[in-house]
C-alpha cells in the first residue's frame, strides 16, 4: 500500500481584485466593499508514493509546488479531493520558523524540537549532538537575535535532521551553508533513506533532483504535466523553460 495517497486534489486561494494605486483610492476603499477573485493553485492534483521511495516536484514559481507540501504537512487544507498520510510526517518548510530570538539556542532548540514531535527527554539526550551537526557548540548559550542567518539556518537543518519521522518533506533541500555543512547534510540525508525513510523534496536545483530522487513531478499551472523517472522530467521542465 502506498505511504502518502493524493486524490482529485484542488486549492484555491481568495486574493483581492481591486488595485489601489492613490491614498484616495486607499482611504475611500475603506467605505467600500472589497472584491476578490478566486487563484486556483491547485487543479486536480492525484499521485501516490510507496514506502521509502524518494519523490521530487519541480515546475516554475507558482505553479503550486510549496502549496502541495504544505498540505501534505497539514498546514493548508485542500478545498477538495483527499489526501492520506498513513506515517507520521516531518516538515521542512521553513527553516527557523518559530525562532524565540531572545532566547539561547538550547533553549531553542527545545522550543522548536517539541514543535516538531520530539520529547524533552529525547532533546536533552541529542542536544550535544544537534549543536555538534550545525557546528555551534561554542554558542550553545548565546541569544538567537544574535546568530547570523547562517548560523541560524544550519540550526535549523540540525534539529530538524534530529526529529525526522518515517516521512520527510523538504524544501529547498541543501540551500544553505557553506559546501563542507552542505555535504554533512547530504551524507544525513542518505543515512535516512538508507534506513527506508520516504522523502519529498520540492526544488530548483536539478541535480539535486536528478541526483537523490526515484521518481519525480513536474507541475505548471496548478496541474502534474509529467510524473516520470527524473532524467525525464527534467528535461521536460528544461524544455518548458525554453520555450517560456
Amino acid at each position: 500500500m502506498a505511504i502518502i495517497e493524493v486524490k482529485n486534489l484542488c486549492k484555491s486561494f481568495r486574493i483581492p481584485s481591486v488595485k489601489r494605486e492613490t491614498i484616495r483610492e486607499h482611504f475611500f476603499s475603506a467605505f467600500a466593499r472589497t472584491g476578490y477573485e478566486e487563484l486556483r493553485v491547485l487543479d486536480d492534483i492525484s499521485f501516490e508514493v510507496a514506502r521509502g521511495e524518494t519523490v521530487g516536484i519541480v515546475g516554475r514559481n507558482g505553479s503550486g509546488k510549496s502549496t502541495l507540501l504544505r498540505i501534505l504537512a497539514q498546514i493548508y487544507q485542500p478545498d477538495r479531493g483527499t489526501v492520506a498520510v498513513h506515517a507520521p510526517i516531518t516538515p521542512i518548510l521553513e527553516l527557523g520558523a518559530g525562532w524565540n530570538g531572545e532566547l539561547t539556542a538550547e533553549d531553542n532548540i527545545l522550543l522548536t524540537g517539541t514543535a516538531m514531535g520530539l520529547s524533552l527527554k529525547e532533546l536533552k539526550s541529542g542536544l550535544h549532538e544537534i549543536l555538534a551537526f550545525a557546528e555551534l557548540e561554542r554558542f550553545a548559550n548565546l541569544e538567537l537575535k544574535h546568530y547570523s542567518r547562517g548560523m541560524s539556518s544550519r540550526l535549523a537543518y540540525s534539529i530538524a535532521f534530529q526529529s525526522v519521522r518515517e516521512i520527510l518533506v523538504l524544501d529547498e533541500i541543501f540551500a544553505v551553508g557553506d559546501a563542507a555543512f552542505n555535504a554533512k547534510c547530504q551524507a544525513r540525508y542518505r543515512e535516512l533513506t538508507a534506513a527506508g525513510r520516504t522523502v519529498i523534496i520540492v526544488g530548483h536545483d536539478l541535480n539535486t533532483i536528478n541526483d537523490f530522487c526515484d521518481r519525480a513531478l513536474l507541475l505548471e499551472g496548478g496541474h502534474i504535466v509529467l510524473n516520470d523517472e527524473p532524467r525525464r522530467v527534467i528535461e521536460a521542465y528544461l524544455e518548458m523553460l525554453g520555450a517560456a
